[in-house]
């Protein structure tokens, strides 16, 4: 007797939880930043400094804290590890293992380099910390050269990070919502966006508003890219071009919980474009929405690219939990980002008015 067993499908959890959403969040939000501290560290220009070093605090926090997110989904370090004893040089995950240490390494040499005259004289003001600073400084030389080949560095490790977050994704072709080359330039785009507004809040912290100009000019710039690419792949995904992204974006339609929160997501970034070309004096609204459309998008990627079913009808609704793996551990890597954010500003000031 034969017997025909149809299979409708399965639902499971999610492969990658919240942590990766923070990790990819904030590592491309560090790599952006990090290119914003070039023109007035590395090229000196003027009109700049102020907005650099901002810039510069706003890497330093990101790109410390999202290391700590991608050990958390990884759940222990011997996995992290075994990417060193046994590297797999054909997968876009094995070579992130080599690109994050490249970019951290270099981004805390590079604001080390930056930071040594600050640090000097610190050491001559600081009363019990002085010997600290004196040494940490190192002579407190400015060595232009030195903080280049830094910069360098460090903005190879920052390319290479965000074309390995984009192409970890895009290869897996069972996700659909994954499966694009407009992928990684999303992800690029939207980790602009998330950059510009790290820094945008880090100068409304410090109260700088007369950096907001040109942050908002370049937020509304990095938004309408994200658009064009938005509209790219919804014609793709509409004429059939791309059989992944209308795959994708017929099953969303189909989920009452993602559409909505794919129609959120535009209409919270085109109000945020149009609050940075109308009012490019400001700086906790553009800085908050900024943040959270870039941290959105990677949401609906990666657990609403889970949730769509690879075979069969089955979705997996995915209701966040308020353990580590859920909102715990979001509200973790932010206190994380907070504590630095408290430690480097109490230690170093970060701009002309509080060094004077």
């Amino acid at each position: 007797m034969t017997t025909t067993v149809e299979v409708l499908g399965f639902a499971r959890g999610p492969d990658w939880l919240p942590w990766a959403v923070q990790y990819f969040f904030l590592i491309g939000v560090s790599c952006a930043a990090f290119f914003l501290s070039l023109p007035g560290l590395v090229w000196r220009l003027p009109s700049w400094r102020t907005l650099s070093r901002l810039a510069l605090l706003a890497a330093l926090i990101s790109g410390l804290t999202a290391p700590v997110a991608l050990m958390a989904d990884l759940h222990q370090p011997g996995r992290f590890i075994n990417f060193y004893l046994h590297p797999n040089f054909g997968s876009w995950m094995a070579w992130g293992s080599f690109f994050i240490p490249l970019y951290v390494g270099s981004l805390l040499l590079y604001a080390w380099l930056c930071l040594r005259p600050t640090l000097l004289r610190l050491a001559q003001r600081a009363g019990r910390l002085a010997v600290v600073y004196q040494r940490v400084s190192y002579g407190g030389h400015d060595n232009r050269q030195a903080i280049g080949l830094a910069a360098l560095a460090a903005s190879l490790g920052a390319m290479l990070l965000l074309l390995y977050t984009g192409m970890e994704t895009m290869v897996v072709s069972a996700r659909v919502l994954w499966n694009s080359p407009l992928v990684p330039l999303l992800f690029l785009s939207t980790a602009c966006v998330g950059g510009l507004g790290m820094t945008l809040l880090v100068a409304a912290l410090a109260g700088r508003r007369d950096v907001a100009p040109a942050l908002n000019r370049g937020l509304a710039l990095a938004l309408a890219a994200t658009f064009i690419l938005l509209a790219a792949w919804f014609a793709g995904a509409l004429s059939g071009q791309a059989s992944a992204a209308a795959k994708a974006l017929t099953a969303l339609a189909l989920s009452r919980v993602w559409a909505t929160t794919g129609v959120w997501f535009l209409g919270t970034a085109a109000f945020t474009l149009w609050l940075a070309v109308r009012s490019p004096q400001s700086l906790w609204s553009t800085a908050l929405l900024a943040l959270h459309g870039a941290w959105l998008l990677r949401w609906i990627v990666f657990i609403g690219g889970q949730s769509i079913p690879r075979m069969g009808s089955t979705w997996f609704d995915y209701s966040l939990g308020i353990g580590p793996d859920g909102l715990l551990g979001i509200a973790g890597s932010l206190g994380l980002a907070l504590f630095l954010y408290v430690v480097l500003t109490g230690l170093i000031p970060w701009d002309e008015r509080a060094e004077a």
